[in-house]
């Protein structure tokens, strides 16, 4: 049965039980797709912005205010189990709450460091270790976790022979 097949006393009940019926669904749909896209980040704010607009929307009906809360309900649910998707993308870590306090900022300082990392391990078949320091005040001399051993034992071997003599 198509619109024009309707009994026009039927066409506004129709017009609701469609838009109740598939409002949830298109949702649904829109929300999967940007976050898969876009990821978590923007789905919050989707979810945001939705329920302000609902909260915000003047509706003249008498259960208007029972009809906001269950909108807000609609809009909540369908996003969280959008969240739980498998397909979901999920949000990159921020980089600035991984980089060690002190790190060095400068690509040219980070190239060197890695540089040095490449050269200590070469030519082993372990991936290069590079190794920095918390310690401010620019770049230090940054080894790799060998030459950081070879040093320590080196150091203790000194102490060792100090205490013998």
């Amino acid at each position: 049965m198509s619109t024009h097949t309707l009994h026009p006393e039927r066409v506004d009940e129709t017009r609701l039980q469609a838009y109740s019926a598939f409002a949830p669904i298109l949702i649904n749909s829109l929300a999967q797709k940007l976050a898969r896209q876009q990821g978590m980040k923007e789905l919050d704010k989707l979810e945001a912005s939705l329920v302000r607009l609902v909260e915000e929307t003047d509706i003249a009906a008498p259960d208007s205010e029972a009809m906001k809360e269950f909108a807000v309900e609609l809009v909540v649910s369908t996003l969280r189990n959008v969240r739980e998707h498998p397909d979901a993308k999920k949000d990159l870590e921020e980089i600035d709450e991984r980089r060690a306090e002190g790190r060095s900022e400068d690509p040219d300082t980070l190239e060197e460091q890695l540089q040095s990392g490449l050269e200590d391990s070469f030519p082993a078949s372990d991936p290069p270790a590079v190794v920095s320091t918390a310690i401010t005040g620019g770049a230090k001399d940054i080894v790799g976790t060998d030459e950081v051993l070879r040093r320590k034992k080196e150091a203790s071997a000194r102490r060792q022979e100090k205490q013998e003599t």
